[in-house]
């Protein structure tokens, strides 16, 4: 039996993503901010409206539109969102945009993503379709780890220089963003999650510094998807494609700071970790709305 990836049944458009392409193919300290290549959003637009289901819709308009309108009175907003296929922001934005109501359609212009070092240098037809949408590309610890194995200690510093070179950048970026107005979208767990896999839905805790930087935030269940993982292929464009009804639900909006207070304050005094203790409590909400829209979604 034929499987439909990307890559068959996309292929004649790969051609046209690359040579839109004009991201750059490695990342420093002075390109973390990447505005969207809008040649490259129509095809990828294309992917998410062929296989959206009509029944397809955002759930929870109502927490959407609250944290648009607190956006437009001057507070900075994140979306943490849970993540399953490289598709997730695609389709977000896609159904903001067509909606029907003016305030989502513009929220979706606004959303910046924050995006890992290897979309853009892995592969060029990766790099060309994370290009379709605004990023603040970042240097993610668990990259920093990897680079750092099997090299010498003069290496691993130069790495790690390199590194926070790009995630000082990128703060900076974020600073910028906020100040026009822009929203930051974040996957917290960093990685699609993999069923049979738990420690890839597992939230990173480096999110905590997030919650503290930004006023307001939504916490975004998504269920549904066009794309799946094949198992044992990280490689993106071996994803199979599926035509699936989707429904992005956003929480009620929090308030960053007292979230994290309130939270804290449940922990013991001395909890060794309580940064962790903090993102692990925001994945258990977007776990449990998942599973409450799961029930009604099929």
């Amino acid at each position: 039996m034929e499987i439909n990836t990307i890559r068959s049944m996309y292929g004649p458009y790969f051609k046209q993503l690359a040579g839109n392409s004009v991201a750059a193919a490695k990342i420093d300290a002075t390109n973390v901010y990447q505005p969207a290549n809008e040649k490259n959003r129509v095809l990828i637009d294309k992917l998410v409206s062929d296989n959206i289901l009509p029944e397809s819709h955002i759930g929870a308009e109502e927490n959407f539109l609250d944290f648009y309108n607190q956006i437009k009175e001057g507070k900075s907003g994140l979306i943490l969102m849970e993540h399953y296929a490289n598709t997730d922001l695609p389709a977000l934005m896609y159904m903001l945009e067509h909606n029907g109501k003016e305030e989502l359609a513009d929220l979706s212009k606004r959303i910046v993503a924050i995006a890992g070092m290897k979309l853009n240098e892995d592969d060029p037809i990766v790099r060309a379709f994370a290009e379709s949408f605004t990023r603040v590309v970042i240097y993610p610890t668990r990259s920093l780890d990897k680079a750092a194995q099997n090299v010498s200690e003069e290496e691993a510093k130069e790495e790690e220089m390199k590194a926070r070179k790009i995630n000082l950048a990128a703060m900076h970026a974020m600073d910028d963003c906020k100040r026009r107005g822009e929203v930051i979208l974040v996957f917290p767990s960093g990685t699609r999650y993999r069923p049979g896999h738990p420690e890839t839905k597992r939230g990173l805790r480096e999110i905590d510094s997030y919650l503290r930087l930004f006023d307001i935030a939504i916490l975004v269940s998504i269920n549904g998807s066009i794309l799946q993982i094949q198992d044992g292929k990280e490689d993106m464009l071996s994803d199979i494609v599926c035509k699936d009804k989707m429904i992005f639900t956003a929480s009620p909006v929090i308030q960053c700071k007292q979230f994290r207070k309130d939270y804290l304050a449940t922990l013991p005094a001395d909890d060794p970790d309580p940064k962790q203790k903090v993102i692990d409590r925001v994945m258990q909400i977007l776990e449990e709305q998942h599973d409450e829209v799961e029930k009604t979604r099929l």
